[in-house]
């Protein structure tokens, strides 16, 4: 796999590329779902132009099945769509988007918590839509207002007031005057000499972020009980003197905190902070512990987000594919780049990671993500060792090609197209069907 770019063609992915990272990579606090849908509430509150006296929130079942388990961020313990969207009603600042509840106040809490009590707030699972679809209408007296979120956390694709249309975004619109980054032409060889050759000047200030962030959250996991305390456990009883499980305990320890209501910010991967955090806790470890230059480590650490970003582009923000998997076949190859591997050995790895572990479900953000995240960064780096033995699972064996562009393809069908009918079980069963 190892071939060189010419200086045109390098430069032509230098932009996609950096576009693509700084794109996908950004700051969000607390579960991106319930996020998203205060992200929505917030906004139809204030297109209606005062406080609502009822609000009705309409989700896909993918939304709803990622908000029924995880603590919305900053209230202690109140998990749900309701929560959710009256606090963003109540107290989110819509214009910080993924942010929109870093600013609520104790009395914002309070009210939420007064207003859960009553009928103020309805839900409706909405049935033959997008994986990813939120639907927030506030109403006061005679006047409604109404915003629409698919396909992305903070894309509005639909505002409505009072029957007048004030935003529609459909496939058919026209362009923005700056295009957006091309997602069709990833693939692992660009991917790898963009990240071996390329200038990345412009995307180390989010990676230092991503490293800042992810770190932090990772740091508070450790050190106090949130969750079930994967990663405090799996320090206490592997030994946190080997790098292989300081490498997942890191990760697993981001989720604890984050998916039990802490209220510190990650830098987000694939519109899933989970993802932020494994694509990048891991090769962080792994590049400490080899004594990589900064440049080195910033270079894995692109390369670990764009494989993830790879890996779940054909198979949508949600699905009943569990993203942890995506982000560690990124981390596994971020830890082969940083460790010194070939191109055919970030490839292998991979590959490798795939084979075993592709098939995890996602039954909803919860506290248990991570030891999804801790099962899946094992999968990683046993595909990395197996790697740089030149061990590698074959063509034909299961959803592996030989190709491992083919192989990322097989995934993403496998993803998108196969776990379909699981995906629907799955939200059956949460919601007692």
């Amino acid at each position: 796999m190892d071939m060189k770019k010419t200086g045109a063609d390098l430069a032509l992915l230098e932009k996609n590329y950096a576009e693509i990272l700084e794109n996908e990579l950004m700051l969000a606090l607390g579960c991106t779902e319930p996020i998203a849908i205060a992200y929505a509430a917030a906004t139809a509150r204030d297109i209606l132009g005062r406080m609502p006296e009822k609000i009705r929130v309409g989700c896909s079942g993918n939304i709803i099945k990622n908000v029924k388990g995880v603590i919305v961020p900053g209230t202690g313990n109140l998990k749900g769509v309701e929560p959710s969207a009256i606090l963003g009603t109540v107290g989110g600042k819509a214009e910080l988007k993924l942010e929109v509840l870093s600013q609520i106040t104790e009395a914002d809490l309070e009210k939420t918590k007064a207003l859960l009590k009553t009928d103020y707030c309805g839900v409706d699972l909405i049935p033959n839509v997008p994986n990813l679809l939120i639907r927030a209408r506030a109403e006061a007296g005679d006047d409604y207002a109404l915003v629409e979120i698919k396909d992305a956390h903070t894309q509005i694709t639909r505002i409505e007031k009072n029957g007048q249309i004030l935003l529609e975004k459909t496939p058919d619109a026209p362009k923005a005057a700056a295009p957006a980054p091309e997602y069709g032409n990833l693939n692992l060889q660009d991917i790898i000499a963009f990240c071996r050759e390329g200038d990345i000047s412009s995307v180390i200030p989010v990676l230092k972020k991503q490293e800042e962030l992810n770190t932090s959250i990772a740091q508070e996991g450790l050190s106090h009980p949130y969750g079930e305390q994967v990663g405090a456990t799996l320090m206490r009883y592997y030994g946190k003197e080997d790098i292989k499980v300081r490498a997942r305990a890191l990760a697993a320890a981001g989720s604890d905190a984050r998916m039990s209501g802490c209220v510190m910010p990650v830098v987000i991967n694939s519109g899933s902070g989970n993802q932020g955090i494994t694509v990048s806790l891991p090769v962080l470890a792994y590049a400490e512990e080899v004594n990589a230059t900064e440049e080195m480590k910033y270079r894995a650490l692109a390369l670990s987000n764009l494989v993830s970003i790879y890996i779940k582009r054909d198979m949508g923000k949600l699905s009943a594919f569990c993203g942890a998997v995506s982000a560690a076949g990124g981390c596994g190859a971020g830890i082969t780049f940083v460790t010194g591997g070939t191109d055919q050995e970030i490839a292998d790895t991979i590959k490798n990671t795939l084979a075993n572990v592709a098939g995890i479900v996602c039954d909803g953000a919860k506290p248990s993500c991570a030891a999804k995240i801790a099962s899946a960064v094992d999968a990683a780096i046993l595909g990395h060792l197996m790697a740089k033995e030149g061990k590698v699972f074959g063509d034909g064996e299961g959803i592996v090609d030989e190709s491992i562009d083919q192989t990322i393809a097989n995934t993403a069908r496998m993803g998108r197209d196969g776990m379909r009918d699981t995906d629907h079980e799955i939200l059956n069963i949460m919601l007692g069907k």
